[in-house]
């Protein structure tokens, strides 16, 4: 499996590449915040809304810290789809890891 950190994620989107982000995080923990350009897809949809997901993209996966992100990313890849974990998730995105 794929993996970035969150700063790597932030840079690719500061630098304009087009990166499909998925944030698979509950409505709760959204609702604090999330990165601007993501869709919100919580885990347990993502079965049900993985046909909205185009196989030709790359898609970056992000939960809170990486767990979630990683589960999802393994579920998608076991489906045809290409998929990167965010390894620190929105931790790392709001620099609480540092």
């Amino acid at each position: 499996m794929k993996e970035i950190t969150a700063a790597q994620l932030k840079q690719m989107i500061q630098t304009g590449e087009r990166v499909h982000v998925i944030d698979v995080r509950e409505d709760e923990e959204v609702a604090f915040g999330m990165i601007p350009s993501a869709t919100h897809i919580k885990m347990g949809d993502i079965p049900e809304r993985m046909n909205e997901l185009d196989k030709n993209e790359t898609f970056v996966i992000i939960c809170r810290s990486g767990v979630r992100s990683e589960h999802v990313c393994r579920y998608l890849e076991a489906h045809g789809y290409d998929v990167c974990n965010v390894i620190d998730g929105m931790l790392g995105w709001d620099g609480e890891l540092e």
